[in-house]
């Protein structure tokens, strides 16, 4: 992969604030659709759309200090990342580029920014990615991140299996 470094530069990396929701919950409604409906079928599409990219949940994301974004120069949202947790354990939720703005860093900026949030000590971090998105999995096994478990959520349909990646963290 090659990186516009000049590219990347004009970019902040900063978590989002309050009054972004709008623009977080547009950026997933116009990005995941079009991303995920060739994968899992536009229903499916949909329904992450609608669970994950609400105002509700984002507003509770933001409010917390999980939901980070990549703003460039002239204000526009190009990409946006989340980092949670499940049984304990740090997992990064969503991370997404806009498609005009992949392979320019970005992706890799908004990931080390979160991780850089980790308490010291920490040994690993997950993060989960649809079966179907091959993209975004060799994405993070160039990251570091190899396949930790794969959960089935429908046998007939395997693409839309939740594949859990981790990477180990300096302990």
């Amino acid at each position: 992969m090659t990186i516009d470094a000049s590219s990347s530069a004009d970019v902040e990396i900063r978590l989002a604030r309050p009054q972004e929701v709008p623009a977080i919950c547009a950026f997933g409604t116009d990005v995941l659709p079009a991303h995920y409906g060739p994968l899992i079928g536009a229903a499916a599409a949909a329904e992450l759309v609608a669970d994950w990219w609400n105002p509700e949940v984002t507003s509770r994301g933001v409010a917390a200090g999980a939901v980070w974004i990549a703003v460039d120069a002239d204000g526009a949202l190009v990409g946006v990342g989340e980092l949670g947790t499940a049984g304990g354990e740090p997992v990064v939720y969503r991370l997404y580029v806009a498609p005009g703005r992949r392979g320019r860093g970005f992706g890799v900026r908004l990931l080390d920014a979160m991780i850089a949030t980790l308490p010291e000590g920490t040994p690993r971090v997950l993060i989960e990615h649809v079966a179907a998105n091959r993209r975004a999995g060799a994405f993070y096994q160039r990251e570091g991140f190899v396949i930790d478990r794969i959960d089935v959520v429908d046998p007939a349909a395997r693409d839309r299996d939740v594949v859990w990646r981790a990477r180990p963290l300096g302990v």
